[in-house]
């Protein structure tokens, strides 16, 4: 089995998930006590969180790189960035470690197309919702129709992310201010839903969101357990 290397912290919950449904996933395929060979490099999202407002993403960019360099000298075969965000300042993370990246956009978007659904509802980090990366790989390289909500949402969706979902808070007032807003890009022709924050599933389960919902966090942590395991003899 290949060795995944995790760039995680961003946030430690979402990390949790993903270290969570990687062993999951092995364990279910291989059985008995298999788990996943990981190594984890987590960061202080503050220190991330307070560069990203601060629009410093090269800076943000570098920090992943050298990250990255170190989990490859560690023994990692490849990278798994486990957040949606920083993979605006992702491309530099190949070249620097000299080992591919599992991009979170690929995995969600072949689920998405293999399961027949055309138009996406996106919900994420106003970084996420407003910047092309993410978006724009979406409909330039899969075809898929992207609906975001309008600016008062993003804001609100947005800030339910940093000052809540981070720090482990999950309100019911929250739940049913995204709930609203799902129905909103329901009615605007949203077939389906991106949970394009690795933390929202924290708050909205699918039976919850009225929509099938795609959980970037879950989708990318199988896939990439998925790649560990396959070729094996």
């Amino acid at each position: 089995m290949k060795t995944l290397g995790l760039l995680g912290g961003m946030s430690w919950e979402s990390t949790t998930t993903y270290y969570q449904e990687i062993n999951r996933r092995v364990r279910h395929v291989k059985g008995g006590l298999h788990s996943a060979r990981c190594i984890i490099f987590s960061f202080d999202f503050e220190d991330i969180a307070n560069l990203q407002h601060d629009g410093k993403w090269a800076e943000a960019g570098l920090l992943l790189n050298d990250a990255a360099t170190k989990l490859r000298l560690a023994g990692a075969d490849a990278i798994v960035l486990c957040t949606n965000t920083m993979h605006f300042v992702s491309h530099g993370v190949e070249k620097s470690s000299q080992l591919p990246l599992l991009h979170i956009v690929d995995s969600t978007a072949e689920q998405i197309l293999a399961s027949g659904y055309k138009s996406v509802g996106l919900l994420g980090t106003r970084f996420t919702m407003e910047k092309e990366f993410y978006k724009g790989r979406l409909a330039q390289k899969y075809g898929l129709r992207v609906l975001i909500p309008d600016e008062a949402d993003r804001d609100a969706v947005h800030s339910i992310i940093y000052d809540e979902l981070c720090n482990g808070i999950v309100k019911e007032q929250s739940r049913q201010a995204y709930q609203k807003i799902i129905g909103e890009l329901a009615e605007a022709g949203a077939d389906c839903l991106l949970f394009g924050c690795t933390e929202i599933g924290l708050l909205v389960r699918e039976s919850e969101a009225g929509l099938p919902v795609f959980d970037t966090a879950k989708i990318h942590a199988t896939a990439a357990a998925d790649w560990a395991m396959a070729d094996e003899a």
